[in-house]
Parts: structure tokens; C-alpha cells; sequence
């Protein structure tokens, strides 16, 4: 009797093995998947956040370029305007240039705005007044109305200091891209 209980169990359990693995090898597969997708999910979101700061980092550069040479630009045309109202020699082209200068200016801080990082915003924002007050100085020198401070000399030592601001402005945005060497700048 005991052997036949024996050979019950062992049969029981045999069949009910066997009607199993079917199910559990399929669910250890499904597992297996599960894991292979979610991997290759995060490979792929890896991937995609590489290529987004990758991205990112190049039109913060293309940005910081522009706008780099819009602002040395407009500060050039201002000093221009400023010598030849000085010698009284001021024309067409160099009002020209220097307005032409001016709306390059206001793109490149318009694109920067939207891509350009806290900091560098920051120091935009002060060097974009400094212009601003320099360009307003130098115009109103040139109509014959100066302010207190605005004289040729004054306004020129003005431009120097905003050559300062510069230097600044372009260490922030050189420390934002990653360039290791902004403090030999």
C-alpha cells in the first residue's frame, strides 16, 4: 500500500511537472524579455540624453559665437562713431554701420535669451546695458547735447572699462561650454 501511495505521489507530481514547465519556462522567458526591453529602453534613453546635451552644448556654442562677435562688433561701431563724431567727420555709411551693428546686436541677445544659460544671461544683460548707455552717450555727444560724464574721453574710457565686461561676459560663457582653460582667458 505505502509503495502505491508512493508511486501516486510521484506520478501526481511527475504530470503536474510536466503540464508546468511549459508555463514556467515561458514565464522565466517573458522575465528574460522584460529584462532584455528594459535594458535596451535605458540604452536607448542613455543614448538619447547623450545626443540631447550634445545638442544643447553646440547651439549654446553656435549661440555664444554669434553673439560673441555681435557684441564686439557693435561696441567696434560705436568706437568708430564716436572717433568720426570726434573729428567731425561722420557720414552716412558710419551711421549705417552703426545701426546695422545695433540690430545685429539685439538678434544675437534676442537668440541668446532663449538658449543661453543663467549665468551667461546674466552677464549679457549687464554688458547689453553697457552698450546701451554707450551708444546713448556717443549719440548725444555727436548731437551737441553731451551728458555731464560724456565727453570724448569719458565715453572712451567707458568703452575700455565695457572691454572689461567683455573679458567676463566671455570667461562665463567659455566656463558654460566646458572650455577647462576660461581662467587664462
Amino acid at each position: 500500500m505505502l509503495s502505491a501511495v508512493i508511486t501516486l505521489v510521484v506520478a501526481v507530481f511527475g504530470v503536474t511537472g510536466t503540464l508546468l514547465a511549459p508555463m514556467l519556462a515561458q514565464r522565466a522567458q517573458a522575465r528574460a524579455s522584460q529584462h532584455d526591453f528594459e535594458r535596451q529602453q535605458s540604452a536607448a534613453r542613455t543614448q538619447w540624453d547623450r545626443e540631447q546635451r550634445q545638442e544643447s552644448l553646440a547651439q549654446r556654442r553656435a549661440c555664444y559665437v554669434a553673439t560673441n562677435a555681435a557684441y564686439r562688433r557693435y561696441r567696434v561701431a560705436i568706437m568708430n562713431f564716436l572717433w568720426c563724431s570726434h573729428q567731425g567727420t561722420v557720414t552716412e555709411q558710419e551711421r549705417d554701420a552703426l545701426e546695422q551693428a545695433r540690430h545685429a546686436h539685439h538678434a544675437a541677445f534676442a537668440e541668446a535669451q532663449m538658449i543661453a544659460s543663467r549665468p551667461v544671461l546674466d552677464q549679457l544683460d549687464v554688458v547689453t546695458q553697457a552698450l546701451s548707455e554707450a551708444y546713448r552717450k556717443t549719440l548725444c555727444l555727436h548731437e551737441g547735447n553731451p551728458d555731464p560724464d560724456g565727453s570724448f574721453d569719458e565715453i572712451r574710457d567707458y568703452l575700455k572699462w565695457l572691454w572689461e565686461r567683455w573679458e567676463e561676459m566671455r570667461g562665463v560663457m567659455r566656463v558654460d561650454l566646458g572650455v577647462e582653460d576660461s581662467a587664462e582667458c
